[in-house]
């Protein structure tokens, strides 16, 4: 599953919980809140993030696909370092 990161502002109380479960458990706290708010939309009745994957389904990528373009964006990213700026 792709993970991309996400800024969010909570209740301080919330934020130290979180990393007190995070610390008791060993786990990060993006594990601790990703945990959770997989809990609570599954209370709900249905899985959102088997929403937003159904969704997406129709566009995803063969392995082949991906591998290509991870490896596009590799060597794109190799050239910009090389020549010290970024592609237009």
């Amino acid at each position: 599953m792709v993970k991309r990161p996400m800024t969010v502002e909570m209740d301080e109380s919330l934020v130290e919980a979180t990393a007190a479960e995070a610390r008791q458990t060993g786990r990060s706290q993006a594990d601790v809140i990703e945990q959770a708010l997989r809990v609570h939309f599954e209370r709900r009745g249905h899985s959102v993030v088997d929403d937003v994957w159904a969704r997406n389904a129709p566009r995803a990528l063969s392995e082949d696909e991906a591998l290509t373009l991870a490896y596009d964006e590799l060597k794109a990213m190799r050239r910009e370092r090389r020549t010290g700026k970024a592609a237009s």
